[in-house]
């Protein structure tokens, strides 16, 4: 890491909601832990089961995190871009990864390593404590998608999902109709149609691996944002 990295990591994990309100002491302490890798596109950065190690935040390209299904599916659990953080459930327990975590395109990351984290935290209680709150977030998000898998027709979680990645990568989505699938928990041909009505309506524009959102408040209404948000 050259001298420079620290400062950047430390400038990344404050605007990273996890991050932001251990103040810059803890930020500099956390961010002096950290090294970095580089992996090449669909490079696996580990596999579920495999030890837990280390915590891990995008400092640019991205992750997919996914897991196997009984049927031999992929089920993909979520995309995590520049400043996302992820490990930390496994890495704080010290039980195996639930899941794999696998590049879609070149990125680069920055690694706390288990044991050094460790170290950190009892002597910095803050972080302890921001770490429980991330793990208590993240619980309600995996409720919130088993409750849109086993309530919610078709339309509404597949425009929650567009409405979330748009999120956080804009109105210009790059995913294939085989990932939507997934995200939704249903068939390619279903999201086909769906996609199609939508570009009918003027709500999306389509290309290839590409989706384009024209009309975010007519996805919301569909995906009920509002009405989660209230």
């Amino acid at each position: 890491m050259t001298m420079s990295e620290p400062n950047q990591l430390a400038r990344l994990l404050s605007a990273n909601p996890f991050f932001a309100g251990l103040g810059d002491p803890a930020l500099q302490a956390v961010a002096r832990l950290c090294v970095t890798r580089s992996l090449a596109p669909q490079e696996v950065l580990f596999q579920k089961n495999d030890p837990a190690d280390a915590l891990y935040a995008v400092r640019r390209g991205e992750i997919r995190i996914a897991t196997g299904t009984a049927e031999g599916r992929q089920l993909t659990l979520n995309l995590l871009g520049p400043g996302d953080v992820f490990g930390e459930v496994a890495l704080l327990d010290g039980h195996p990864r639930t899941a794999d975590a696998v590049a879609t395109e070149p990125t680069e990351l920055f690694v706390i390593r288990r044991r050094d984290l460790l170290d950190l935290l009892s002597q910095q209680p803050e972080v302890a404590i921001a770490l429980i709150e991330l793990l208590c977030k993240r619980v309600r998000w995996m409720s919130e998608r088993m409750e849109e898998t086993n309530f919610l027709p078709v339309p509404a979680r597949l425009a929650r999902r567009l409405a979330a990645l748009a999120d956080d990568y804009g109105n210009e989505i790059q995913a294939t109709q085989e990932e939507l699938a997934v995200f939704a928990n249903t068939s390619r041909e279903t999201v086909n149609r769906q996609l199609q009505a939508w570009k009918r309506d003027g709500i999306v524009q389509l290309a290839r691996g590409r989706i384009r959102l024209l009309d975010r408040p007519a996805l919301d209404v569909i995906a009920d944002v509002r009405t989660e948000r209230e």
